[in-house]
């Protein structure tokens, strides 16, 4: 085998390691926080309310 399989072999592992942590912080995350403050956007808001805009 030369260094493109291992490269490979090792490109795939770090794929299934990234999404397993993908999977465990989504499920952390969602048993922690509500939907409601998930879904909220009070930056949004705050920017909204200080945005000056001139005609």
């Amino acid at each position: 085998m030369d260094i493109w399989n291992y490269l490979e072999y090792a490109a795939w592992i770090l794929s299934v390691v990234f999404g397993l942590y993908i999977l465990i912080d989504w499920f952390k995350v969602d048993s922690t926080y509500s939907e409601e403050l998930l879904t909220s956007s009070r930056e949004g808001e705050l920017e909204a309310m200080t945005e000056k805009h001139k005609l």
